[in-house]
Formats: C-alpha cells, structure tokens, sequence
C-alpha cells in the first residue's frame, strides 16, 4: 500500500501482539530452497500480521511443511505497533504498508525494509476513503472543513493525504481525526465523523452496509505496495539472515498458492476476520500479491512519499529510504 501521512504527534501506539501465537512447520516446494541448513533447527520466526489470510494460507499451502525452523504469528491492528515491534526484536518480520516505515525512519526506529509485497492487480483497490450514506460529501473537494477518521501512520493516512492535495487541500484545510481502526469504525458509525479512510475488510464490510466510496486506493493516489520490515538484530546474525530470507520464499509460496485459489483465501480471511464470505469475494482480487526484492525504482517512489511527507510537516525528520533498505531476496525475485 503506498500512502502519507499527516504530522506525528504521540508516539507510534502500543505493541498489539496475538493473544495466541499460532506455530507452524515449515516446508519448501520447488519456488523455495530446497537445502536447509541444519542450524535453523534452533530457530523460531516470529511474522507480524494483520489479518490477510497468511496464517490459514501458510498451513492450507504446505509452505512452511519442510522449513527446519518454526514460525509464529503475530497480529496486529495496524502498521506503526508492528514497525516498533520490529525495531525492538519482538517480531523477527512482518509486512507494512509504504507509510509505516517512513514515520517509523523519522523516529529513527532501528528497523530495515527486506522485501517488498506488491498487488498482483494494482488497480484493484485494497483501501478506501468512505463517506456515510447519504451524506452530502461527494467528491474530494467537498471534505473542506470536515473530519476524516484516519490511523495514524498508516497506509491510509498516505491515502487521505495524497487524496487532499490532489485537489488542492492540505491537511490544514480539512481535520484528520486519528484513531485505530476499530475506533474508526464506531466513530464513523455513530456519525461523529465526516469520513474514513481505511482498508479492507473494514472498507467492504462498511461498503455493504451502506457506506459510499468517494476515493478508491488506486494509481496515481496509491500503489498498494507493502514493504516486510525486519529486526535488524536478526539481520546482523549471517546465519539468521539466510533463514530469514527463506521464511520471505515460503511467505511468497503461501500467497501464490492464494492466487491459484481464490476460494481458499477467501476461506483464510472468513476465518481470520469472522467476516461474511459474500462480503470478502467481491473485493478477493485485490488481496492477491507476490514478493520480491525492492526495486531501485520502488525505492525511489518511497523516497518521493518520504520526501512528500516531510515536505507536508508530517514528519519533521527527512528521511533516506536507502539507508533503510536491506534486501535479503536476490534481485529478479518475484519479478515475473
């Protein structure tokens, strides 16, 4: 998800750990390395989440049935807490949208960018900018003067933010009311603000109950990327470092298996989310991703919303995005 954000004024939220930690095994097919080294034997991988369908997909696929090593997940409300985690070593991994690592560069969390998750169709729209039923906003320019439900730092907080100045606005001219997504939800529920922008399945659940779309996270306003983050503790043990770019190859296995079967991520979500399977098909498309090593190119485009954010007061430290980049992948992974 690519997006940015307004200023950041409290700091980046708490740590929102599972209350359970699922473990898995690990396994490889012919996508993954095949040799594994016998010291991941004494290793144990924790991934952050946030409810995409990994940790059903992970077992239903067989990824992860030959890994030496094991995997838990983690799950967290949003991007900034799973950033932190990452920093401090209370995750080994976990996946982002593009906003997330810039606010948490600019807090100089000591973190690093491995790998890139990126939308197989960028056109489809993961996060949306909703406005209640039968309010008399319409298009963007009418959200002058209103307030716009946002978590902060997240990718939809680059989402608003683009979706503002693309015309005209800054975030002086309309009030971002900051709150995770959950309280977002009851907020905009109980009317107490003018919009929400927010991702899926909360954008399709709110959708089907009413809600309107008055800006989709699509081209040119959002690319959908999502960046994994590593504790640069694990990065810094060489051993670890290789293991870790096996969990990314049997990540990437996972979600391919998703795209193969649509129904089956479908399933994953239902079970993760609790969600009506009539309210995730209509939008599965768009969960549909491959990872891969982070581009110069791409790297440059996070370098343009970094610079979009500081430039914006939303960030008061200028942030180098190659200085928080690490690729563990080879280059060319996952590019077809």
């Amino acid at each position: 998800m690519n997006r940015t954000l307004p200023k950041i004024a409290a700091a980046l939220g708490a740590l929102a750990l599972a209350s359970t930690l699922t473990a898995c095994g690990g396994a490889a097919d012919s996508s993954t390395v095949k040799k594994v080294d016998p010291q991941w034997k004494k290793y144990t991988f924790t991934i952050g989440e946030q409810s995409d369908g990994i940790v059903e997909l992970a077992k239903e696929s067989g990824a992860f049935d030959s890994a030496s090593y094991k995997i838990k997940f983690a799950k967290f409300e949003y991007g900034p807490p799973l950033v932190q985690a990452a920093a401090s070593g209370d995750i080994d991994l976990g996946s982002v949208g593009a906003v997330p690592p810039i606010t948490g560069a600019a807090k100089t969390l000591g973190f690093r960018i491995v790998a890139i998750q990126t939308p197989t169709d960028p056109n489809r729209a993961l996060e949306n900018i909703l406005v209640p039923k039968g309010s008399p906003i319409k298009t963007l320019a009418d959200l002058k003067g209103k307030r716009i439900a946002i978590p902060q730092g997240s990718s939809a907080h680059g989402l608003a933010l683009n979706a503002i100045q693309s015309v005209g606005l800054t975030p002086k001219d309309v009030k971002f009311v900051f709150l995770p997504p959950a309280d977002g939800q009851s907020a905009f529920a109980a009317g107490k603000v003018d919009a929400w922008a927010i991702w899926d399945p909360q954008s399709s659940l709110a959708v089907s109950q009413g809600a309107q779309v008055i800006a989709k996270g699509v081209p040119p306003l959002d690319y959908g990327s999502q960046f994994y983050v590593a504790s640069k503790k694990t990065l810094d043990d060489p051993v670890k470092r290789k293991a870790l770019a096996d969990v990314l190859k049997r990540l990437a296995t996972a979600y391919g298996y998703a795209h193969k079967n649509p129904d089956k991520h479908v399933e994953a979500l239902v079970k993760e989310t609790g969600l009506d399977p009539k309210v995730i098909e209509k939008n599965i498309a768009a969960w549909s991703f491959k990872i891969g090593a982070v581009t110069p190119a791409q790297a440059k485009g996070e370098q343009k919303l970094a610079d979009n954010f500081f430039d914006a007061g939303e960030i008061t430290t200028k942030v180098d995005v190659d200085q928080v980049i690490d690729n563990v992948l080879p280059a060319g992974f996952g590019a077809s």
